[in-house]
Order: structure tokens, then sequence, then C-alpha cells
């Protein structure tokens, strides 16, 4: 046993084995460093991002979230790329030959690439949506048509859920149409219609009064940006003319702010005495025609008579 020990170390060359060890050694410590100054680098761009989304406006937790994303990703694409690297360099120093795993590894990726180009490119669009900032969790948004508050953003999928709590789930790269509803600020654009005999002035002044009132209310002045916008006669409609306006308010707010807008100003117009009509027709009958209620008391006498005869006849 001791014989085969010893020529186990005549066999090894030292001088070789402890070079490579030391270079071995040597690309560890240099990727642990570069992978230091990665790591330094990539808290430097968070910090700097998160205070240029603050800067615009966005509140810290939504700018944290998505800066904290995009970080990730550029993290482990930064740990993956390094220490491939590393170990492609210590099998060649170990006396692997590594063009033919290079040449193997092109070849895979390009079959997996083939294979999963769907998912490279939902991958790609969801990097594009965090990075863009174009929707976040909590916005109110608008896919491919479907409505629905955003539940969760990943890189491959968006998921929305909407009135009904139904759950609706995109591949990224399947989204040819976003509509960000709550982005910033949003506005709930009203359409309020009025009997044609009541005087428009006089109406758009009452619904500006009511807009004061509401915007130096405590619980929703709070989320309105501005007093209300009323513009102006939109249209005349078939019974009623049209009055459009708009009121501007916080994210996700709309809804709440124009639905007590609504309420109020139909209070005001029923203290006012403004009618707010009703769809109604008019039927009109020619003058060759006779009234409709003569013509039922007519066929009414008809057919008394007619009884009374059939009663003289028995």
């Amino acid at each position: 046993m001791n014989d085969i020990f010893e020529q186990i170390l005549e066999i090894v060359n030292w001088e070789t084995l402890i070079s490579s060890a030391f270079r071995i050694t040597l690309i560890f410590v240099l990727a642990w460093i570069l992978m230091l100054f990665v790591k330094k680098g990539l808290a430097r761009l968070e910090r700097r991002l998160q205070k240029q989304e603050q800067a615009e406006g966005e509140p810290p937790s939504e700018s944290s979230k998505r800066v904290e994303t995009i970080v990730r990703l550029l993290r482990q694409a930064s740990f993956i790329a390094v220490w491939v690297t590393v170990i492609l360099v210590v099998l060649r120093e170990i006396g692997v030959e590594i063009a033919p795993i290079i040449a193997s590894a092109g070849i895979l990726g390009l079959a997996v690439g083939i294979g999963a180009q769907n998912l490279v490119r939902d991958i790609i669009a969801g990097f594009f949506f965090i990075l863009e900032n174009q929707v976040r969790v909590g916005d109110v948004a608008v896919v491919n048509g479907t409505g629905g508050l955003v539940e969760k953003i990943n890189f491959r999928t968006i998921v929305l859920r909407d009135l009904g709590g139904v759950v609706h789930v995109f591949p990224n790269g399947t989204v040819t149409t976003l509509s960000n509803l709550t982005s910033q600020w949003a506005a709930y654009v009203f359409d309020i219609g009025v009997a044609y005999k009541e005087n428009t002035d006089r109406v758009i002044d009452i619904m500006k009064d009511v807009g004061r009132e509401l915007k130096e209310d405590k619980e929703f002045g709070r989320f309105m940006l501005e007093e209300p916008e009323v513009f102006g006669v939109d249209q005349f409609a078939n019974s009623a003319v049209v009055i459009k306006g708009r009121i501007r308010t916080k994210p996700i707010r709309q809804w709440a702010v124009g639905r007590e807008y609504l309420r109020r100003v139909k209070l005001a117009f029923d203290a006012k005495g403004i009618e707010i009509p009703f769809p109604h027709q008019t039927l009109y009958i020619g003058e060759k025609s006779k009234p409709l209620d003569l013509r039922i008391l007519e066929n009414r006498e008809i057919r008394d008579s007619g009884e009374r005869s059939s009663r003289d006849e028995s």
C-alpha cells in the first residue's frame, strides 16, 4: 500500500500542481472581488434610481418595488456571467478542453432558444414593462381590451383581477395594447343631461358650486387635484341637453369622487328645480283620425247597444 502511494507521489508533477492551484485560487479571488464591485455598483444604481423616481413624485413603496426588481435581474445576470466564465477558465487550467463544451453549449442554447422563443419573448417584454414603468402593481389597466386591477407583474406574465373577481393572466409577449388608467393622476369624465327648457348657464353655475363644495370637503377634497372642470354644452340629445365635464383626482380615486359628485349634483338639481329628463316619446294622431279616448267611448257605446238589443229580443 505504501509502495503504491509512493509511486503516485513520484508521478505527480508538484510544480505544475502548485502552479495550477495558485492560478485557480487567484481566479476565484478575482471573481469574488469582481462580484463585490458589481454588488456595490448595483447598490449605487439602486439608490440613484430610487431618488430619481421619488423626485418624479412616485410613492417610495412603488419605486422601491420596481427598482428592486430591475436590480435583482441585473444581479442574477452578472452572477451567472461571472461564474460561468470562472468555471470555464478553471476547467481549462486542469487540462479540460473547453472548445467542445462551448460549441455544445452554443448548439444547446440555440435549440432551447428555438423551442422556448415564446418564453424568451415574454421575459424580454416583461423586463421592459418594469424598466419603463408602463404599469405597476395596484394600477387599474386595460390589457388587450380587458380591464382590471393589476395584482402581479412578473417577467413572464401580468395578472389582472376585474370587478367581478375574475383573474386574467396575460403572457407579456402577447400584450398588444395596454392602457393605464391610474398613472400619476386620474380623471372622472361625466355627461349630465338636463331638460331643454332649462337655462344651461344657470345649470353650469350650479354644477360649479357643487364641485367647489366637494373640493372643500374633508373626506373627498383630499383626493381631488383641483375643482371639477365643467366644459359646457357637449351635445343635443333626443331628450336632453348634455353638459360634459371632468374631475382630476389622485390615482384610482376617480370613481369614488365621481360618484359622490353625481350624488350631490342630483340633490342640488332637486333643490333648485332643475329637471333631469328621461327618454320619452310623444304619440301624434293625424287630423282625420279620431282621438283615442273618443274611439274607446264609441266602441263601448256600440257594445252596450248590442247587449241591450239582444236582451230586448229575448
